[in-house]
């Protein structure tokens, strides 16, 4: 074929978030030989290196809230005009899709997929506002509908429910297998003793993450436990306001923030117990993973039950009723269950990255119009 497919993924940036890691997840194990990975991006992430090591190319143009809605619709323009090569574009920005999608309609590309990564969108009213407004556009511009759940691609797809297929938010399973050794290497890293009780959460320190919850109901777990200990892995832009909040409390001494890690899994096997109390998800990357690691889960009831691999590891809570919270947790530090290997559920149940790397990759060159026939092509199920 002259060379590997590039396919060009349209992100903010290439940071830490779900959405992000399951790209870097699929562009690691996907068959560069026959399908490249490059972005479209508005900023610097720290993901950059890699990319280009594995043979991307990030392309970089101001995003809408600093040059303005105009002059953004004007930048891809001219980014996709000066850009004849690519012929899929692969949108991972929700209803902002809508703008870049009908901007490579505009110019001729052939191949647009719109992917929905989440339930709800982030902003005060009238961004609120805006982002309906472009994603009404989504469906007419998008020639393929990807979706991480059920709930994700009924909230970015309701207006016409056009066809969408599911992708699993997969991961590298083996990496996320329970390691007593790295849970004590970590523990010891942190200061942390085999009598605490590790509570963690993981992800960006933003609204939609809810770490204030997290933190008035640790407040409440540090009185009936002194041994508890709470530990938050990310940074974004409430870290002040997380920080505040902590000294508020009088939480200093029990609460670690780590800042951004890349050793996720050894973290995972490091805790006892992950805190989720997201206002909305897709299907949260973070969730998969510290299933894989057989790590139990609290998990506010607003998140998709998809998410959940009936591993017994999900508790689905009221974030109106912290009690409830509480309760399991209590409960937990009674019986601190095992931590089980769990390859072959997460392998059968289709989170397997390699899989799902598979899957797309024959997607793609089928769409292109490769060598791989329509029968043999992928093995994504349509839902309507």
């Amino acid at each position: 074929m002259g060379g590997p497919i590039r396919v060009l993924h349209a992100v903010v940036n290439m940071n830490r978030g779900g959405a992000e890691t399951f790209l870097m997840n699929l562009y690691r194990h996907i068959d560069r030989s026959k399908v490249q990975f490059d972005f479209l991006t508005s900023k610097e992430g720290v993901f950059d290196q890699e990319i280009k090591k594995l043979g991307g190319v990030i392309h970089r143009i101001p995003y809408l809230t600093e040059v303005g809605p105009k002059k953004y619709r004007q930048l891809l323009d001219k980014f996709f005009n000066d850009h004849p090569l690519y012929k899929i574009i692969h949108s991972h920005m929700d209803k902002m899709s809508g703008m870049i999608l009908t901007s490579a309609k505009n110019n001729n590309v052939p191949i647009r997929i719109a992917h929905s990564h989440n339930t709800s969108s982030e902003g005060n009213g009238l961004v609120q506002l805006y982002k309906w407004h472009i994603g009404n556009k989504l469906n007419e511009a998008a020639t393929d509908r990807f979706a991480c759940s059920m709930q994700a691609g009924e909230w970015l797809f309701k207006d016409k429910k056009k066809t969408f297929f599911l992708i699993n938010n997969s991961i590298d399973v083996d990496a996320y297998l329970f390691n007593r050794r790295n849970r004590l290497k970590v523990r010891k890293e942190l200061g942390l003793n085999g009598n605490n009780l590790v509570l963690g959460q993981i992800g960006r320190f933003n609204h939609q993450k809810n770490h204030l919850f997290s933190l008035q109901l640790f407040s409440q777990v540090i009185k009936r436990n002194k041994q508890a200990r709470l530990v938050l892995v990310g940074d974004g832009s409430e870290r002040d306001r997380i920080e505040r909040r902590i000294r508020k409390l009088n939480l200093d001494e029990f609460v670690i923030l780590t800042g951004v890690r890349s050793d996720i899994p050894e973290v995972l096997s490091a805790l006892d117990l992950l805190l989720f109390p997201s206002f909305h998800e897709g299907m949260p990357v973070a969730l998969i993973e510290a299933q894989t690691s057989g790590l139990t889960c609290l998990a506010s009831e607003t998140i998709t039950p998809d998410v959940d691999l009936n591993l017994n590891l999900v508790q689905f809570l009221s974030l109106k009723n912290q009690k409830s919270w509480l309760d399991e947790i209590a409960r937990f530090d009674r019986t601190q269950p095992n931590r089980f290997n769990q390859r072959s559920s997460l392998t059968s149940k289709g989170f397997d990255i390699t899989t799902t790397a598979n899957e797309l990759e024959n997607f793609y060159i089928n769409k292109i119009g490769g060598v791989v026939p329509l029968e043999e092509a992928n093995n994504l199920h349509a839902h309507v």
